[in-house]
């Protein structure tokens, strides 16, 4: 084979690559794009490839509408009460699971990820008659219990990966020195892990800001979050108030993602997931 064969067979794949890329890029990107425009289009017919007046009638709309600004403010008023809840819960367990050594340690860890080893509305619809007879249904507390399900993974192991990477050597360095208890965890291996500890805590924080089917369970009628008031969306509004809903739900995620970008890129937190 010809040196000129071989660099044409290489341009055919890197022309073959960037058309791939394209067309992924489009796959991707064009439904944003569209519902980026249905948002600010105040008046968009067809055969029109794009909106006659564009303004921010929608979002006035839509802040202004009871319903939908009531779905609003319990959204981001469960989310930071949910991720706060499951740091309390989970980063105890985290790091018992990795710094001790007890029966069924690695059992217990791994049942985790039973959670979302099957689908959830069965586990939703037990615990609705739980909660049916506990009176937690249609309460604020009850929506909190049931978003907490989403958590679970997330607050346990990657916080768990984070202690994992932190070398005991260090912890024990401090203890020579003096340090005692809570204050080596506190100035030593909490500092070291926060990293991780701020990822689960985003990645809590945008799984309640998404849950929809135990909300629809539970909170349902007077607890109604904005993934849940999604599903009327689609057939009694009009569509630029669905493209305003989706990106209010869309732009939180984007944005903790970007800020979480460092620390989910992370060599370290790769090399703690593991039990031991």
């Amino acid at each position: 084979m010809s040196y000129a064969w071989f660099l044409r067979i290489s341009a055919m794949r890197k022309a073959l690559a960037l058309i791939l890329v394209f067309a992924l890029s489009c796959f991707l990107l064009l439904p944003l794009f569209t519902l980026l425009i249905w948002a600010f289009a105040d008046q968009w017919t067809f055969p029109s490839l794009l909106p006659q007046q564009v303004g921010l009638r929608w979002w006035q709309w839509v802040f202004h509408n009871g319903d939908l600004g009531n779905a609003i403010k319990l959204s981001f008023e469960f989310a930071p009460i949910v991720t706060i809840a499951s740091a309390a819960i989970c980063l105890p367990a985290a790091y018992a699971f990795s710094r001790f050594r007890f029966p069924l340690r690695r059992p217990l860890f791994v049942s985790l990820l039973a959670i979302n080893a099957f689908p959830k509305i069965g586990l939703y619809i037990s615990v609705a008659a739980l909660f049916y007879r506990l009176n937690l249904m249609d309460t604020f507390l009850g929506v909190v219990l049931v978003q907490l399900i989403n958590t679970l993974v997330s607050m346990t192991w990657i916080p768990t990966a984070a202690f994992n990477s932190i070398a005991p050597e260090l912890e024990e360095a401090a203890h020579d020195v003096g340090a005692r208890g809570w204050r080596v965890f506190w100035r030593i291996t909490f500092p070291l892990a926060l990293p991780g500890i701020i990822v689960a805590s985003i990645l809590a924080f945008l799984a309640s800001l998404d849950e929809a089917q135990g909300t629809l369970v539970v909170g349902t009628p007077s607890h109604i979050t904005m993934p849940v008031i999604m599903y009327t969306l689609v057939s009694n509004y009009p569509q630029p108030v669905g493209a305003v809903f989706s990106i209010l739900l869309s732009l939180p995620s984007l944005v903790l993602l970007i800020s979480a970008r460092r620390f989910l890129t992370a060599g370290y937190l790769a090399a703690g997931f593991r039990v031991k």
